[in-house]
């Protein structure tokens, strides 16, 4: 894998300035990256079908980001030469009444993929230590949970009880067979503005303009200072962050196939044999079909 340098360290050895968003080295062009892109394509497509014919392991990949970023994108191109029979994707919006009525990790749960297959979360329950963390109005006014404390966006020991159920949730997760690869796509705040500017310019693009979007814009630093607090408390060896650099779309659509190829390679999934019982019997079914042609 030649793009391991942007996985964040569990020593918290680095910060999220550490990582630059418009970085490109690995590959020197488009061209090269959407060749590589191609490439690794196939070999996903691959890799996929020995998943789901192994069918004891499944994998469960979360993109979160800001907004802009090129979660869609991403999706759409990584996974273009995936059997939909074999792939899910959940894309998470503001919760329902009756998930609210529930834990905040329930909405989830409900989605994971099946052994056998990749899904592919769209924002996540990471949402629950983000957005509500910069606007906790919505824990306060919304979720209906015990014992909140009075100021909990600021409230350390609360976000650190979050934090450590999502490392225990992912490791159960892992001991079950379901391997949790997560992807940052990290954006800058002009790159951004951009990508905002483009979809007002192009009409096939303006279903996508939101306003709340824009809005949050002057939220930047406070984000900012969350997913770093994200990825500094829930990056571990069995649900690693990878810190993907989103200013180059090219860039950041090859460097996430390289990394989900490297995870299922490290799964290993296998055909299973066929027993000496499976043989004889296909041995039959073919003296059969040959007999009555």
């Amino acid at each position: 894998m030649i793009f391991d340098d942007f996985r964040f360290p569990f020593d918290q050895s680095k910060k999220l300035k550490d990582f630059d968003p418009a970085y490109t080295e690995e590959l020197n062009n488009k061209k090269e990256a959407n060749q590589y892109l191609k490439d690794g394509t196939e070999k996903l497509k691959d890799l996929q079908a020995r998943l789901f014919a192994y069918d004891k392991y499944a994998l469960l990949i979360i993109f979160q980001a800001m907004d802009a970023a090129g979660k869609d994108g991403t999706i759409k191109h990584v996974m273009s030469g995936v059997n939909p029979q074999g792939c899910q994707v959940k894309s998470f919006k503001a919760p329902s009444e009756e998930e609210l009525n529930h834990d905040y990790l329930w909405r989830c749960v409900k989605a994971l993929p099946e052994r056998g297959k990749i899904g592919i979360f769209n924002r996540s329950y990471y949402e629950e230590v983000l957005v509500v963390r910069v606007h906790s109005g919505i824990l306060v006014n919304k979720q209906k949970l015990p014992n909140l404390p009075d100021d909990p966006q600021n409230h350390k020991t609360f976000w650190e009880t979050r934090f450590e159920d999502i490392r225990n949730f992912e490791k159960y997760l892992g001991n079950n067979g379901i391997s949790v690869l997560k992807f940052f796509l990290n954006v800058s705040k002009e790159e951004q503005k951009n990508r905002f500017l483009k979809r007002i310019d192009k009409p096939s693009k303006n279903w996508k303009i939101s306003v709340g979007d824009f809005e949050e814009r002057k939220y930047w630093d406070d984000y900012m200072f969350v997913y770093e607090q994200m990825l500094l408390h829930t990056s571990t060896s069995y649900a690693p962050w990878y810190v993907i650099p989103a200013d180059h779309k090219w860039f950041m659509r090859a460097a996430v196939a390289d990394i989900i190829i490297s995870r299922l390679e490290t799964l290993n999934p296998v055909y299973p044999k066929v027993s000496e019982e499976r043989k004889n019997e296909i041995e039959k079914a073919m003296d059969l079909l040959l007999r009555k042609e």
